[in-house]
């Protein structure tokens, strides 16, 4: 993925609009389409991507965050952002590699359902181009986010060394 001025400044803006006050966020760094942030304020530290474009309908700016929050103790915590509100009783999938994942959630966010998930999640960010994340919207209607991982694993390394020092 290139790294156009407006998919940057889309990152930034997703940035924006999913966090507490902008001057708190230190840029650790662009890698492909994914960004690294430290809130030293919080603490956290995040790698984050918006989903490919889509012409199809969206509820919300859809992306996909990787988070450390170092007080908490919690590494490496996907969490996506979709672009529908979804159903009641969501059944939500991950196609990433050779994996199909279950995720669970609601409104229009999805998270593993449980740690052994989070890590394979995070394994195979590394190992593979791209993940994809099919759902079903309020309305009953298929519908699939997708990223591509070129930078996740550097946004993901430059994240947690960000963190390092924000005990």
């Amino acid at each position: 993925m290139l790294r156009s001025p407006a998919r940057i400044f889309a990152v930034i803006c997703v940035l924006a609009l999913t966090a507490g006050t902008v001057q708190a966020r230190e840029s650790l760094g662009l890698y492909g389409s994914w960004g690294a942030f430290r809130d030293p304020l919080i603490p956290r530290c995040y790698a984050i991507a918006m989903a490919e474009p889509s012409a199809s309908r969206r509820d919300y700016q859809p992306y996909a965050a990787i988070g450390t929050w170092p007080r908490r103790g919690a590494r490496n915590q996907v969490h996506f952002r979709l672009s529908r509100k979804l159903g009641a009783e969501p059944a939500i999938t991950l196609h990433i590699g050779a994996e199909r994942i279950g995720l669970i959630g609601g409104g229009g966010d999805a998270w593993p359902a449980n740690d052994h998930d989070n890590a394979a999640i995070i394994a195979a960010m590394r190992s593979t181009t791209s993940m994809t994340v099919n759902a079903r919207d309020a309305q009953g209607r298929l519908f699939a986010n997708s990223w591509p991982l070129a930078g996740a694993a550097s946004a993901m390394d430059a994240a947690a060394i960000g963190c390092a020092r924000l005990r």
